[in-house]
């Protein structure tokens, strides 16, 4: 493949998630280009940057999404809206030759199921306005894929962990706590899997318009903090009752929602095999390679 024909990724917000399917992309001799709010602070070898905080449209953007073939964004909604679509939503939907779109989003789009199941056809029921917020942004990216006559994909992705960021992590800084609200469960899904179900996404733009990106145990968040200290041989933090716990808004907004979310898609419809099922393995992994 020479240079000319390679395709090429553009990440709005190429940062923890979307820079490990960069790097696998890279090395099957993508082009890659993104933004971050700090470019020279958050640069990738071979990779084109921009600078882009979602407060002012990005300099010369025809000229920076020119050649693009595939688009992702990891970008998070604000008060007034997904600042890529705000700024850029013309300049996405001229590119000539794009492919695919791809959108970061988050399972806070489904509310709360007080722990039953949900799956990609379940309605889009949130409870707050962070998930009210990600509910626009995904018609707002279904929408310029119309204008744009091009597929998009949403990936609804759960708790995000992997080097460097993980319960492993937490328990060493100190920073850890076990708050137990009874019956309480979260997904969680590796950045590895996230790279690997964008891969497989990219491949079938027409497997379907939305995944569900979390492993296969959805477990109590006091679990896997006790579940860290015993690997590092350390004591757990005392349980803390959730009422009495002194957690921020954005904190306490997570445990509003409790449910259990399947990925029966990515695997029977992206063919996707999760490397990491469970937090243990992945967790034991980590500690062995951190």
């Amino acid at each position: 493949m020479s240079e000319a024909d390679s395709p090429r990724l553009f990440c709005f917000g190429l940062g923890y998630s979307a820079r490990a399917l960069a790097t696998q992309l890279q090395a099957e001799g993508w082009k890659i280009a993104g933004t971050g709010r700090e470019p020279q602070k958050t640069s990738m070898p071979g990779c084109a940057m921009f600078a882009f905080d979602g407060t002012a449209a990005m300099p010369d953007a025809g000229e920076a999404l020119a050649g693009t073939t595939h688009l992702l964004s990891s970008v998070p909604p604000g008060a007034d809206g997904d600042p890529v679509l705000k700024r850029h939503a013309d300049d996405i939907a001229a590119i000539e030759g794009l492919r695919w779109i791809g959108y970061l989003s988050t399972t806070g789009v489904y509310g709360d199921r007080q722990g039953g199941w949900v799956d990609e056809e379940s309605p889009r029921e949130p409870t707050g306005q962070r998930g009210e917020r990600r509910v626009a942004a995904e018609d707002g990216w279904r929408a310029v894929g119309e204008r744009a006559g091009v597929p998009v994909q949403l990936f609804r992705l759960a708790g995000i962990y992997g080097p460097g960021r993980n319960a492993l992590e937490t328990v060493r800084r100190g920073q850890a706590r076990r708050i137990i609200k009874p019956g309480q469960v979260f997904s969680r899904t590796h950045v590895d899997d996230i790279a690997a179900v964008l891969r497989a996404a990219i491949d079938r733009p027409d497997a379907g318009p939305a995944f569900n990106v979390c492993d296969d145990e959805a477990a109590p968040p006091e679990e896997v903090i006790a579940f860290a200290c015993e690997l590092l041989g350390v004591e757990p933090p005392a349980p803390i009752a959730f009422e009495d716990a002194e957690l921020s808004p954005m904190a306490r907004s997570f445990y509003r929602d409790n449910k259990r979310v399947s990925n029966r898609r990515i695997r029977e419809d992206l063919g996707v095999a999760l490397q990491w099922p469970d937090y243990r393995d992945a967790l034991r992994a980590l500690l062995q390679n951190g």
